[in-house]
């Protein structure tokens, strides 16, 4: 039996989340057009014949900015510290720098057990230099082979996770996440990037579910977009959330949404809103 941890790094949009998601089979990870949408290491788990491969998705790699960035940028280094396997995504149907040429370089001579993925083969690919192996999260294309060379790097051990598991997340985190990923595609860049989303009340009873979630965002003028004209933007992700509850859950669910303001909330302590 195999079983080990596989760290998958790469640049913000580089299509991480969604190599997770497919591979996994379920959504455990925001998937966005928009760059940086992944802030914990979120944990997806596939079972195979053989084998549990524990994937953890870290946030792009990039410039600390302020404390949420920096806290991205230390879930990248300690994915790495613990992983058993290291996955480098890189956009096939982009150019690459050189400063990205230099950080595989780099990475290449800390991590024994690594494995470059060039994504999005369903696009028009660049030429690179090196070897990879190459995938699509849209059409499947080379995921059989990308999982093959996973287990042959992991070491021997039994299942961490029990075989029903898909994600060592909490509901809570995934409705969360659920709502961000929502907002990421609804609005301008500026705003959900500057927005945090924590469930505060899941109550279950027999027939229904009751889900208070607060919505925190940096400006009064955000609140409004959020919300917009007549409240009619806040009841659109309320229903979408609702849908996205209900499946995940299989039970009727309420939802109450809340937005609130708090200016400076990503320089203050990111545990406070779920990020830890």
């Amino acid at each position: 039996m195999k079983c080990g941890y596989v760290a998958v790094l790469g640049l913000p949009n580089a299509g991480k989340s969604s190599l997770v998601n497919y591979l996994v089979g379920e959504e455990v990870a925001v998937v966005s057009h928009r760059r940086q949408t992944t802030r914990n290491s979120i944990l997806g788990i596939l079972n195979t014949e053989g084998a549990q491969i524990i994937f953890v998705d870290t946030p792009g790699i990039h410039h600390s900015k302020n404390n949420l960035d920096k806290f991205m940028n230390k879930n990248v280094r300690s994915a790495i510290a613990g992983a058993d396997v290291v996955l480098y995504l890189f956009d096939g149907s982009a150019k690459m720098d050189d400063e990205e040429k230099a950080y595989i370089e780099n990475l290449s001579k800390k991590c024994e057990k690594l494995l470059l993925i060039q994504t999005k083969n369903d696009k028009k690919q660049q030429i690179f230099d090196f070897s990879a192996i190459s995938v699509s999260s849209q059409t499947g294309d080379g995921m059989q082979e990308l999982v093959k060379k996973i287990v042959e790097l992991l070491p021997e051990g039994q299942p961490i996770f029990d075989e029903e598991l898909y994600t060592d997340k909490s509901i809570n985190f995934l409705i969360a996440e659920k709502v961000r990923g929502i907002m990421l595609e609804e609005f301008d860049k500026e705003v959900p990037h500057g927005v945090a989303v924590v469930v505060t009340s899941f109550l279950e009873e027999e027939n229904i579910v009751k889900i208070d979630i607060d919505i925190i965002c940096e400006r009064e003028q955000h609140k409004g977009i959020i919300i917009g004209k007549g409240g009619k933007m806040l009841k659109k992700i309320g229903s979408l959330t609702r849908e996205y509850c209900e499946g995940l859950l299989d039970k009727k669910c309420m939802i109450n949404l809340f937005v609130k303001v708090d200016t400076n909330w990503r320089e203050k302590n990111v545990g406070q809103y779920g990020y830890n």
